[in-house]
């Protein structure tokens, strides 16, 4: 199936361009940040953001999905019109406090190091915790004003391996706090793509860049890196080339999984 990895003792990740990937996880199956619009402009405070390429897949190709993590509800290019609607066909969204209140019925925010358990099919529970994120340079209280909030979410269970999702976050900072308390990590879902615009943060990251990838990596101890958010969007100033060279140069390559992404 092109844009699905899978190798004895990994989780099966599909990845379907931007910020979206579906995987199964302790006989749940998880979708992040659904993106499922057509290219378009959408029209955002100070500017505009451009898809640039599909999906890969549709929603209705999907299948089941028992949980989406969705790290922010605020912007198009994390949460656009289709995948607002999938929201409606999902049991649970766990989000930020913020969006928990905004999406209503089925939603859930969760707050830093707030952990939620979910059931497994047969027995047994996931638990699902969230964790700090920063969408732009500098401290929280300085960010999330003009960013909104974010979150992401770490996935454990018994005999099952630990999986972050990164969501929007640009702090390797946090990245460390997170090792500490739930590193070495399986697998990373890392969002990345250097994103920049001139009328935020003087043209600083809101987002991890390629080398920051790498070092997240790093930090983590992760043994495999699913790299999302780093295509499909005008926005995005750097892609896979960069990311390859970027594990490269830190000598992680062989953590590296595009999910066969062309």
């Amino acid at each position: 199936m092109p844009g699905t990895s899978t190798t004895p003792e990994q989780i099966p990740i599909r990845v379907f361009g931007g910020p979206t990937a579906l995987f199964a996880y302790g006989g749940l199956r998880f979708l992040t940040d659904p993106t499922f619009d057509e290219p378009r402009d959408y029209h955002v405070p100070g500017g505009r953001l451009t898809k640039t390429a599909p999906a890969s897949a549709m929603p209705a190709g999907l299948g089941r999905i028992d949980v989406v993590l969705l790290s922010h509800d605020e912007h198009p290019d994390n949460l656009d019109d289709s995948g607002r609607a999938l929201l409606a066909d999902v049991p649970l969204t766990l989000t930020t406090p913020g969006g928990g209140q905004r999406l209503g019925a089925g939603a859930r925010g969760l707050a830093d190091w707030e952990p939620i358990e979910l059931d497994r099919p047969g027995g047994g529970t996931i638990t699902v915790t969230g964790v700090p994120a920063v969408h732009g340079p500098g401290p929280r209280e300085e960010v999330e004003p003009i960013t909104g909030q974010v979150v992401g979410f770490v996935l454990t269970g018994d005999g099952l391996p630990t999986v972050y999702v990164s969501g929007d976050n640009a702090s390797l900072d946090l990245v460390k706090e997170i090792a500490e308390r739930f590193g070495p990590v399986d697998t990373a879902i890392l969002f990345a793509g250097a994103p920049r615009f001139p009328v935020l943060f003087d043209g600083a990251l809101i987002v991890l860049d390629s080398a920051q990838t790498a070092d997240a990596a790093r930090i983590l101890g992760a043994r495999r890196v699913v790299p999302v958010h780093y295509d499909s969007w005008a926005h995005f100033t750097e892609g896979r080339d960069e990311l390859i060279a970027a594990f490269t140069g830190a000598g992680l390559l062989d953590r590296l999984d595009l999910c066969d992404q062309a």
